[in-house]
């Protein structure tokens, strides 16, 4: 077994070991002590929910808090916080809570799963994220635990609230309050809201932003540029999506606000969205495609991504190099960038064809907002997830899956290096 691992390329290790996460999260729910009395789960619900844990995704076939025992809901909550942090990246923080070294086999892992520049600082940067990690959740519930607790018995009340922490600042909506509600009972409590959103926005805009902050004591002259560009990218996207929601939708500016912020791979929602325009939805849709940042507990294309796309693109019709915050933006960015997008959006629009076919009793709008939240893996739902056949779950599943690894990373899978032996005259080719 050691050998086969070995002669593995580091993203099929890390695909590998999410595949084997979710199989054995699905096998923990279905345990009879994990399911409430008198429930009934069949096997593609487990594996489904599993699967949206650990690709931190938040949708789901089943409800959480009807579902499963405190002790099923434990066992949720930690494949949550495993597919938040990364497969890898709890493995290595394991090893060395036993106080074993990481091999340099591992810290290369830890490095392609977080999008290191380089293996320094491999060791240091992983006990940040879990300290960074407990320093966040344990605020987050809190001060959660003082919304809950008016309406919950203190013990379910610190239950929930801990939950809801995990849930939020690893951007995956799950709730275990029951009856499929989410946050809706909770949508003019303006201190949840805020502390909701906090955890996602910080959950979202990864560890390597964060520790920059931290370090750099939030000086924005000394910030980098990776910093900069998601700190403005991801702020900008939140200003300009809640106004565009509270000029489609009839919510409040505070709603408007929570959902622009939690469209960007949380899945949380205080309004329910099957009642959105077709323009609203579309809104979320677009913000869900963009996703969060690298390095983070978010999905989508990212937000640098984004901004390095658009700069290429400024560049190509104005005739400048790319170029943002006084620095230059490396050519191979913008291919890269393109490559991710192009694959991202066949993704999303094969996946949309393909459950038209399973579904065509359900309208374009409610399938192309379920498929781009699985890929973005944001959890955001018209309600229409608990219905889905046996193939759509299957599709789905399939999604939130490329979704978390990154749908390059799934490229690569099939990869094999070979030697170019022959080589060809450059061609030409028109273009637009």
């Amino acid at each position: 077994m050691l050998r086969f691992l070995k002669k593995l390329s580091a993203a099929r290790i890390i695909a590998l070991g999410f595949a084997a996460v979710i199989l054995i999260g699905s096998l923990l729910l279905m345990l009879p002590c994990s399911i409430q009395e008198g429930v009934e789960v069949e096997y593609i619900d487990a594996l489904y929910t599993s699967t949206s844990a650990v690709c931190v995704t938040g949708l789901i076939a089943i409800d959480a808090g009807d579902t499963f025992t405190p002790l099923g809901q434990f066992f949720l909550a930690m494949l949550i916080q495993v597919g938040g942090l990364g497969v890898t990246a709890v493995g290595a923080g394991i090893i060395l809570a036993v106080g074993r070294k990481v091999n340099l086999k591992g810290q290369n892992l830890v490095r392609e799963a977080m999008n290191l520049d380089s293996g320094r600082g491999v060791i240091g940067f992983v006990k940040s994220i879990f300290v960074t990690t407990l320093i966040f959740e344990l605020t987050g519930a809190a001060l959660s635990f003082l919304v809950f607790v008016q309406d919950y018995p203190p013990l379910r009340a610190l239950g929930i609230s801990l939950f809801h922490s995990v849930a939020a600042f690893n951007n995956s909506g799950f709730d275990i309050m029951g009856n499929f509600q989410n946050l809706i009972p909770y949508r003019d409590d303006v201190l949840l809201n805020l502390v909701t959103c906090g955890l996602i926005f910080f959950g979202g805009i990864g560890f390597l932003v964060i520790r920059e902050l931290w370090q750099k004591r939030c000086r924005w002259r000394k910030l980098s540029m990776h910093t900069k560009v998601v700190l403005t990218v991801s702020v900008t996207l939140i200003v300009v999506g809640g106004v565009l929601i509270k000029l489609t939708e009839d919510v409040t500016w505070m709603g408007a606000f929570f959902h622009s912020v939690s469209a960007r791979t949380a899945g949380f929602s205080t309004y329910p969205l099957g009642e959105f325009s077709n323009a609203g939805l579309l809104v979320l849709t677009v913000l869900m495609f963009i996703g969060a940042s690298p390095g983070s507990t978010g999905g989508g294309v990212k937000t640098s991504t984004f901004f390095v796309l658009l700069q290429g693109i400024k560049a190509a019709a104005t005739n400048r190099s790319e170029k943002a915050f006084r620095y230059a933006i490396p050519r191979e960015a913008f291919r890269k960038a393109a490559v991710i997008t192009l694959l991202a959006a066949g993704v999303v629009v094969g996946g949309t064809y393909l459950m038209t076919v399973f579904e065509p009793e359900l309208s374009l709008m409610q399938i192309l907002f379920e498929i781009t939240s699985a890929f973005g893996t944001v959890g955001l739902s018209t309600g229409i997830t608990p219905d889905l056949s046996v193939g759509s779950k299957l599709l789905s599943i399939l999604i939130m899956y490329i979704g978390r690894l990154g749908p390059l990373t799934v490229a690569s899978l099939w990869y094999f290096q070979r030697i170019e032996r022959v080589g060809y005259p450059e061609g030409n080719i028109a273009i637009g």
